[in-house]
């Protein structure tokens, strides 16, 4: 005879009482049921499953081919076998391990695969000012690693509203200065400010490199943090930097520097709609792949250097041109055959 999967909290207390002795609050195992009047709310009924045993057995099979429907039983569990509480408890706290197959899936531009492969071809005889200038390629290889992270840091600070030329060359003069912490401390302000003129904002990043340097002596053993957090607390160092501080320097990826460049690049090609370079970051990281973080901004500065620059871009020659939705706007004014900036 077919045993029924449903039984009812009587008969679970019932053979629970007939293992298990008289336990303080239970009336000889069985639970004491309130008149229905009193309950104040309607009848519930719960399906559990179970593995087979003879104590359980014994109680199913004496319903025969009944269908009972089992109330709740949580008023008398602890009089319960430990095997059956679990397998309560399992039944009520169940919850779904597969992914809802009809959930969301994550937003990401339709073409972005084709026209970021595009870019990075035509980005492969590496002609733009960063490849040569970069904050990659700007510090001494043969510094100690602190002052090599320290020149790194340096050059990103003056990167800020200035052409990778002008940077290059003033760091070029500070290194033949001596570019470590202690003696850019030792330098007197208006000293330092003709080695760094004429990068933008010189006389604020004057500032900016002295009180970050003691920072970095007095907090940080004279060299620079190795976290983001601790980054973005230095004088004249925000997001961009600090991510592209701890890719450069640390070897590590904590998120996606980006520029005006990577700015501007990202809205025309719809990869992104928003006003502000940070905006755009935080949109990027939702979607795009992070195999792809360490190189984004060395491609698309690079890109925008070359070719789609800020004003009329070339779009004529760009591989992106038939899919790219600025290239499509009736409003773009493009170059044509205008020599590509060095």
């Amino acid at each position: 005879m077919s045993q029924s999967k449903y039984f009812t909290r009587q008969r679970l207390a019932t053979s629970a009482d007939s293992v298990y002795p008289h336990t303080e609050g239970s009336d000889h195992g069985h639970e004491v049921k309130k008149p229905a009047s009193k309950l104040g709310r309607k009848r519930q009924h719960v399906k559990v499953d179970y593995h087979y045993d003879s104590t359980v057995a014994s109680t199913v099979s004496s319903t025969g081919n009944q269908n009972i429907k089992a109330e709740p039983v949580c008023d008398s569990i602890n009089s319960l076998s430990d095997n059956v509480q679990a397998q309560i408890i399992q039944y009520v706290f169940k919850v779904k391990e597969e992914p809802d197959a009809k959930a969301k899936k994550k937003w990401e531009p339709p073409l972005w695969r084709e026209q970021l492969a595009n870019i990075v071809e035509m980005r492969k005889f590496k002609d733009a000012p960063v490849d040569s200038m970069g904050c990659d390629e700007l510090y001494d290889k043969d510094a100690e690693p602190k002052t090599l992270r320290y020149q790194i840091l340096l050059s990103l600070m003056m990167s800020s509203q200035t052409k990778d030329g002008v940077t290059a060359a003033a760091i070029g003069r500070l290194r033949q200065h001596g570019c470590t912490v202690e003696n850019i401390l030792k330098t007197p302000d208006d000293q330092l400010g003709k080695l760094i003129y004429p990068v933008g904002f010189w006389r604020r990043k004057v500032d900016y490199i002295k009180r970050t340097s003691q920072i970095l002596v007095d907090q940080h053993n004279g060299d620079i943090p190795d976290t983001l957090e601790s980054l973005c607390q230095l004088p004249g160092v925000g997001p961009k930097m600090a991510h592209l501080a701890m890719k450069s320097a640390w070897k590590t990826i904590t998120g996606i520097g980006v520029d005006t460049h990577v700015h501007r690049i990202s809205n025309w090609l719809g990869w992104v709609r928003t006003k502000e370079p940070e905006q755009t970051r935080k949109a990027l990281e939702e979607w795009l792949p992070r195999e792809h973080w360490s190189e984004i901004n060395h491609i698309l500065v690079g890109f925008g250097q070359t070719i789609c620059s800020p004003v009329a871009p070339k779009c004529v020659g760009c591989l992106n041109n038939d899919i790219c939705p600025y290239a499509k706007s009736p409003k773009v004014k493009v170059k044509k055959g205008v020599k590509e900036e060095k």
